[in-house]
């Protein structure tokens, strides 16, 4: 009988149900792996995360209504004792940068799953990091060093302006944001005249585009 002390106990979040249950497949081939939920979107897996108490969360960058990179910064912040595994298909050295600087422990390209996967959760379960081959190569050419261009005034926003950007950018009404966040409408709007004035943009439009280039939104 499995030692239940020695459970690795997971959340999956990602909004694809194909790519998650391919996800969950691939972990339930380790005995030492219990999947304790599966998530939908970025919300939905920081609430998992306080309300089951995982060892690891296993996240999606581009997810709808807090996308994964927002949703590691809340559980890195609010529930340090749980890991963030980024389980994603780029290569970009901006958005491992930003990976890094969420705290997230881990990056594994989807590409790799099958083979790194169940690797990497049992490294960071022992308290280590764990990048797949291809990102420790990136970090291997020195790029934490480099100079940040244009993302860098992602910097300059909040984690409440970033969920707003996000809602917005997806198309919500400033009502359906305050419902969603469980803030009033006057404050949805001044985040949002906030926000357009730190960014320096005068359209809506700009404010979209803003939110796919900066990975806030899927393109």
């Amino acid at each position: 009988m499995q030692d239940s002390r020695s459970i690795i106990r997971l959340v999956v979040a990602d909004d694809h149900d194909i790519v998650r249950r391919g996800i969950c497949a691939t972990l339930q081939n380790a005995p030492e792996i219990e999947i304790a939920g599966e998530a939908i979107n970025g919300r939905e897996a920081v609430r998992m995360a306080a309300e089951l108490q995982p060892a690891i969360v296993i996240m999606d960058i581009n997810m709808p209504e807090l996308n994964g990179l927002d949703a590691t910064r809340l559980i890195a912040r609010e529930l340090p004792q749980v890991q963030v595994l980024i389980l994603s298909m780029h290569e970009s050295e901006q958005l491992l940068r930003e990976v890094l600087e969420a705290g997230a422990r881990g990056y594994v390209l989807k590409s790799d799953a099958g083979q790194e996967l169940v690797r990497a959760v049992r490294a960071l379960n022992s308290g280590q990091v764990y990048f797949t081959p291809k990102v420790s190569e990136m970090l291997m050419t020195g790029y934490l060093g480099r100079c940040r261009p244009a993302g860098e005034r992602v910097k300059a926003l909040s984690g409440r302006e970033r969920e707003v950007v996000q809602l917005l950018a997806e198309g919500r009404s400033n009502k359906e944001v305050a419902t969603s966040l469980g803030i009033s409408v006057k404050t949805v709007e001044t985040h949002r005249a906030r926000i357009m004035d730190k960014l320096n943009l005068k359209a809506f439009s700009s404010l979209v585009r803003y939110a796919v280039r900066n990975n806030i939104v899927n393109q």
